[in-house]
């Protein structure tokens, strides 16, 4: 019962966001033309995506195995600093 109390708080906290189409408050005016333009868009033409924005899935698929150019960025890790021979003899730094 303890565990179900929260639980039933959250659902009914999630549902009670109000679900209708966005409108604009008495008063306000969409925003101006764009630079350049002299009608306005409507906010379906807002949101309507341009054809680039979308780009389309290449589909070409590999036909058979193919062997791998050499990756140039593919380095080793570096090489961890060596300690100088004559400070690590005496334990004291200089």
């Amino acid at each position: 019962m303890k565990k179900a109390v929260p639980v039933l708080m959250l659902l009914s906290l999630a549902a009670c966001g109000q679900q209708s189409a966005l409108g604009l408050k008495p008063g306000q005016t969409m925003p101006p033309a764009p630079y350049g333009r002299a009608d306005k868009p409507s906010a379906a033409e807002l949101l309507t995506l341009p054809t680039i924005a979308i780009p389309e899935r290449s589909v070409e698929l590999r036909t058979r195995s193919e062997q791998r150019q050499d990756d140039p960025f593919d380095l080793p890790p570096p090489e961890a600093p060596q300690p100088d021979p004559t400070t690590a003899a005496s334990g004291q730094p200089e």
